[in-house]
């Protein structure tokens, strides 16, 4: 849905910008994307790239370390944290999230550390949202206390499934007991803050066992579920066993019925849907994730990372999208070298900046507000974009889209 949608609004958006560019000088470009409100804040995402081992359907930027090199991780994470926020000259940063990988293989002191440098740079505030992803071991379940020293104060735990057999078929190195008494310490340090994140459409899932898999979840959950639909990855040894015809995946039939009944199931336990794949209750969204949807500055540290941020320091004033190296090694050479890893950077056009924050807040349940659209694009409103185009009215009349007073 939101991609058959979102495809006529950007050619839409496209046509509507090529013609109205022609009047519009290169100071407006670059005013609209270094207007002191989208350049003084980011939240901050922080890759930590290594796993114990590589799940089957998994093509994310991980690797299994050869030996231990917590201690020159650490080290590069904090000096690229320190060059990339000098570099973009925010004066807060709203959010931190620790993604991977498995960034609970980490050592708290790792988070600490990080956490302090951000400080030394810009206002961090006591109540900003610090998440971190926990892998639901033993030995990640253990860490929990030591990462809320830290300073963290939320976790997303990386149940995927409550089924023993799905996990294994997953290779995931955790049972279904192991998530039940992670996300049990995880509530008793962070309560009201804990996110759990579960995966439909998954080999020889049926919607019967589906319904037994969430019965066990509002056992345990706390205020937020993330839920999301395996998708098979190229190269992936999933991937390979399915091609093979060694695996079977659910039709799609089955796999909607999953996902609606969920959402139904979701909403009879107070849960709230605020994005396509994100529910929450008791007004527990995510900071952090809410300030990509929004289109706001985030700078991304570590191997892999991706951001999207003015780099001031630098004297540029539009943004920029970033990627960092993704093989460890080579990512810590470079940061030794120069102080950051950054791989790519590419010089947004305002098509660009506006597309992103088309289809990303399509994402969300709210939509795009017109107060929201006029922060990016003060020379032309939502209506003057969208409404007198042909496709568009087929969508509003089609009741896939909504343009109203909002």
């Amino acid at each position: 849905m939101i991609r058959s949608t979102c495809f006529p609004l950007r050619c839409v958006l496209f046509r509507f910008f090529r013609s109205f560019s022609r009047e519009v000088r290169t100071d407006h470009v670059r005013e609209c994307a270094s207007k002191p409100d989208l350049t003084r804040e980011a939240s901050l995402y922080v890759h930590w790239p290594y796993c114990l081992r590589r799940c089957s359907y998994c093509n994310f930027n991980k690797y299994i370390p050869r030996e231990n090199k917590d201690s020159i991780m650490t080290e590069c994470l904090q000096r690229e944290t320190e060059t990339l926020l000098h570099l973009s000259q925010v004066s807060c940063i709203t959010s931190v999230f620790f993604g991977g990988g498995s960034p609970s293989l980490a050592d708290p002191s790792t988070i600490a550390a990080v956490l302090e440098t951000v400080s030394k740079q810009a206002s961090l505030s006591d109540q900003a949202e610090v998440t971190l992803e926990v892998n639901p071991t033993p030995a990640g379940r253990m860490k929990l206390e030591g990462f809320h020293l830290a300073g963290v104060n939320r976790f997303s735990v990386g149940v995927q499934s409550l089924q023993d057999e799905d996990l294994r078929s997953l290779g995931r190195d955790h049972n279904s007991q192991e998530a039940l008494q992670t996300i049990e310490e995880a509530r008793r340090l962070c309560p009201g803050r804990v996110s759990v994140d579960v995966m439909f459409g998954l080999p020889k899932q049926t919607a019967a066992s589906w319904e037994d898999q969430l019965s066990k979840l509002f056992t345990v959950c706390d205020d937020h579920v993330s839920l999301y639909q395996l998708t098979l990855e190229r190269g992936t040894q999933l991937f390979k066993q399915v091609q093979s015809g060694e695996v079977s995946m659910p039709a799609e039939e089955v796999t909607a019925e999953i996902y609606q009944h969920a959402r139904e199931t979701l909403h009879q336990h107070g849960f709230v849907q605020y994005e396509v794949s994100n529910f929450a209750r008791n007004n527990s969204e995510s900071d952090h994730n809410l300030s990509y949807w929004r289109g706001k500055q985030y700078i991304g540290v570590g191997p892999g990372a991706h951001g999207r941020f003015v780099p001031l320091g630098e004297g540029v004033v539009a943004r920029e999208a970033r990627t960092q190296t993704l093989e460890p090694d080579a990512w810590i050479r470079e940061v030794q070298q120069m102080g950051h890893g950054t791989r790519r950077r590419i010089l947004m056009s305002r098509l660009d900046l506006l597309e992103e924050v088309l289809v990303m807040g399509m994402r969300m349940a709210e939509g795009i507000s017109h107060k929201h659209w006029d922060v990016f694009c003060p020379q032309m409103g939502l209506r003057e974009v969208f409404s007198e185009s042909m496709c568009v009215q087929e969508l509003l009349q089609g009741g896939q889209l909504i343009l109203d007073d909002r």
